[in-house]
């Protein structure tokens, strides 16, 4: 079912189609609720009705409080739950039960680690000292990410920089009409569109020519942007499609831990991640909160591989039938050479992956950089240990500079957003808002040598709960393309001063209760 948005563009008033929520959806949310709601009460009633059963649930009670406090998680995860357990007599505990941590079935863990041992294997050794031989750092820092991304270093793969969505797309449609094998796509946001449906043509003219087409896209992200029942439409084309993680109304994290990854892969030669979903609004053909900044990068090489297995692992924990994995999905390319080091990769929640990968790619940066950092991201909601990580580096004599934007898509959040502000600016840390209007791209940069590009932003969402990707760079072509975007960026910028760091009381209240729970957002 769709509605029709009216909103204005430089004075002119345009129309736009939009899918309210499915009823799928409204069901699933409603179901959820109910199951909370209904267990909770149950124990509420048997509280009130069967003798000492209070005293259980005090003992229950305690022993949640205690296996949070002794928890390895982030102290800034642990406080919010401690006071829900504490302040919230029996439905606290019950809700850390059900919400607090990803259930993996045993069915589901076979499977994950069925598709990781049928991707492909590759040994890093020869290649990690290699790059030890040139800068020991750095080799260090690609040692690291590849255990904790399970990914793998890769060299001679060819980039291309991205500074907007539109300059993405046209490049994207180009290597799609060049398909032969197969296609792959996974986004958090589809929408139908110029850009989607510019893809779509094609998708659907490959899928009949025999090329093997699939498609990934969270069901949570286009809850508002697609029919309830697309993954049927794109079926009807002959497209193997499903949604990430399927609402079903089950009391559990499903709610909270969504694909937020951008991948495409065509033939396992060329790879874009980025920022950019496939909507209207990342190639500015309409107006939603000013001019939309984002970037994305494109692969060409072995590098890829990590693009390909970490999509068909998405799309294989989530259908009925495991894909197959065949040697020719990752194909050699002897006849690329290329300059840097690459290595892209996943993120994702416990247990699925037992370190934060993302905040460790960004902190890794921030502790080796000797002259700048560069930072862009839509939303700036960190923990403290994450503050201390710009904060210190910024007081070395870092130039530390970050860029948000300066039209929000939500208020509450950039309040939040803003809240970071003095204490950072108190470190020296020098901070800008984009002002020609929202800046979406992730995008990190040290000292002429090491960047990020991807998917993951500094807030609870990307470093915490979903399931992210990007691409560590050492000394890439492309880092010096990255390097004078971000520098043409902070032109188009204004430079945060202390005056807009002030707030009321009221604002200062708001801000700091929304903050404890910002971790569970």
């Amino acid at each position: 079912m769709k509605r029709i948005l009216r909103y204005y563009v430089n004075k002119k008033e345009v129309e736009r189609e939009y899918n309210v929520i499915p009823f799928r959806y409204i069901l699933a949310i409603l179901i959820t609720v109910f199951e909370v709601a209904a267990i909770i009460g149950i124990l509420v009633a048997l509280c009130y009705y069967v003798p000492y059963f209070y005293v259980l649930c005090w003992i229950t009670e305690t022993a949640c409080v205690i296996n949070i406090i002794a928890s390895d998680d982030n102290p800034d995860y642990k406080v919010p739950w401690l006071l829900f357990v504490m302040i919230l007599p029996v439905a606290g505990f019950m809700l850390y039960f059900i919400f607090y941590s990803r259930k993996l079935k045993r069915k589901y863990v076979r499977r994950l680690k069925a598709l990781k041992d049928n991707a492909y294997h590759k040994n890093d050794g020869e290649l990690i000292e290699k790059l030890r031989r040139e800068n020991p750092v750095a080799a260090s820092q690609a040692k690291m990410l590849c255990y904790i991304a399970e990914a793998h270093l890769f060299a001679d793969t060819r980039q291309t920089y991205f500074p907007l969505g539109e300059d993405m797309h046209l490049q994207i449609l180009s290597d799609l009409h060049k398909a032969e094998r197969f296609i792959y796509m996974e986004y958090f946001i589809i929408e139908e569109g110029k850009f989607w449906n510019s893809i779509l043509d094609i998708l659907k003219e490959k899928a009949a020519a025999g090329v093997d087409v699939k498609i990934v896209y969270d069901d949570v992200g286009c809850m508002v942007t697609l029919p309830g029942d697309y993954c049927k439409t794109l079926k009807s084309y002959g497209i193997d499609a499903t949604p990430f993680s399927r609402l079903k109304g089950n009391a559990d994290s499903e709610f909270n831990n969504r694909s937020h990854r951008k991948i495409s892969v065509i033939d396992g030669k060329v790879g874009y991640t980025g920022g950019i979903n496939l909507a209207d609004e990342y190639i500015n053909e309409f107006e939603k909160h000013g001019h939309w900044k984002d970037t994305g990068i494109r692969l060409e090489g072995e590098a890829v591989w990590e693009m390909t297995k970490l999509f068909l692992i998405d799309f294989g924990i989530n259908v009925k039938r495991m894909p197959d994995m065949k040697a020719e999905m990752f194909p050699e390319q002897k006849d690329i050479r290329e300059e840097g080091y690459i290595i892209p990769f996943g993120d994702g929640p416990h247990p699925l992956y037992k370190r934060r990968v993302g905040k460790s790619v960004i902190q890794n940066m921030l502790n080796g950089a000797t002259r700048y950092v560069y930072m862009t991201t839509p939303y700036l909601i960190i923990d403290n240990d994450l503050c201390l990580s710009i904060e210190n580096a910024a007081l070395r004599g870092v130039e530390v500079r970050i860029i948000v934007p300066h039209i929000p898509d939500k208020k509450l959040v950039f309040g939040m957003t803003r809240s970071f502000y003095k204490r950072l600016m108190d470190a020296g840390v020098h901070i800008y808002e984009y002002k020609p209007g929202f800046i979406h791209a992730k995008s990190y940069l040290a000292d002429d040598e090491y960047a990020m590009i991807g998917t993951i932003n500094l807030d609870y969402r990307s470093l915490v709960h979903h399931f992210e990707n990007g691409v560590w760079m050492y000394r890439c072509e492309s880092i010096g393309d990255l390097k004078h975007d971000m520098e043409a960026t902070f032109e188009k910028s204004i430079r945060v001063t202390p005056d807009v760091c002030k707030t009321n009381l009221i604002q200062r209240f708001i801000r700091a209760v929304v903050r404890i729970f910002a971790p569970m957002l």
